[in-house]
């Protein structure tokens, strides 16, 4: 998968989710949240943001755990058809893209953080994710 997330800068240990045995997730994937405790690789606009995966996670490899970053600073990709603004809310745009999030969003708990960088489109920058 393309666009992973990089870790900058480390707040926490990561959590354990539940993940499917069938699912194969890469380190660094951005993780939509289902009922109960779920994670799996986003894939849409405005995912309810899980966290971003701590490790590989290999496709019937018998685990249903998978560990995730729920805070830090990481290395983001801006979707390509919209740039971010410094200090705005950030949502999922895409599998592992990022967008300014809409009021809605940030009212519904589907922000992922705080970009701390302006980004055009494609561009590279840091959010501070969970804050």
């Amino acid at each position: 998968m393309a666009n992973e997330a990089t870790l900058v800068n480390k707040f926490s240990e990561p959590i354990d989710f539940i993940v499917a045995d069938g699912a194969g997730i890469e380190k660094g994937t951005v993780l939509k949240l289902t009922d109960p405790r779920t994670a799996s690789a986003n894939d849409g606009t405005g995912d309810v943001f899980a966290g971003i995966a701590h490790r590989e996670k290999i496709s019937g490899d018998g685990r249903t755990r998978l560990s995730a970053f729920v805070d830090g600073i990481f290395d983001m990709t801006v979707n390509a058809g919209v740039g971010v603004t410094l200090g705005a809310q950030v949502a999922t745009s895409g599998a592992n893209l990022i967008r300014d999030a809409t009021e809605a969003e940030i009212a519904a708990g589907k922000s992922i953080g705080k970009a701390l960088e302006t980004g055009a489109v494609n561009e590279v920058i840091q959010v501070m994710v969970g804050k």
